[in-house]
């Protein structure tokens, strides 16, 4: 890489990570082609990005931003997983970790709190934004239907006793 491409990466990575709601960091040593291809569509398909980038570019884009404090996660084989949504990354790196040993998640950042690998664990394991609104449209969704099941029940019951009464009289 000449040193221009060097310097666009590293403004392209900082304005990137500038303007995330997580970081990622994991190692990715004996990964195969094919694996990292996997777990770059299940990143896009969540909505993050996952980028292998050299150590000492990722520590000076990481200067200046929330997340400089994971700079020192940066050694051996390293890649980071990044994304706007806090649950998205650390879910499928996660999830990914479990199935495949060899990618081994070292930490991350949320905002400006540093987390090592049990607090990214710990994010995965919550809901993403999109099952959270689902609960939530269910939790408005089911007073409604209650409401309208009770107003529909005595409308019910008065013509069940209307029809009784219909055919207590035509039996007469």
């Amino acid at each position: 890489m000449e040193r221009a491409q060097k310097a666009e990466l590293v403004s392209t990575l900082h304005d990137a990570l500038s303007k995330t709601g997580v970081i990622v960091v994991s190692h990715y040593s004996g990964l195969s082609v094919a694996e990292m291809t996997k777990l770059r569509v299940q990143m896009a398909q969540a909505g993050a990005s996952f980028k292998v980038a050299k150590n000492r570019l990722v520590k000076l884009a990481l200067e200046g931003t929330d997340a400089a404090g994971i700079a020192g996660l940066f050694t051996g084989p390293t890649a980071i997983a990044y994304s706007d949504d806090p649950i998205a990354a650390p879910k499928v790196a996660v999830t990914f970790a479990k199935t495949n040993e060899k990618l081994v998640v070292l930490g991350g950042v949320m905002g400006s709190t540093v987390l090592d690998a049990s607090g990214i664990k710990a994010l995965s394991d919550l809901p993403s934004l999109d099952e959270l609104r689902a609960k939530l449209v269910g939790m408005i969704n089911t007073p409604a239907t209650r409401i309208a099941s009770v107003l529909q029940a005595p409308a019910g019951q008065l013509a069940r006793v209307m029809g009784a009464y219909a055919s207590k009289g035509e039996a007469a």
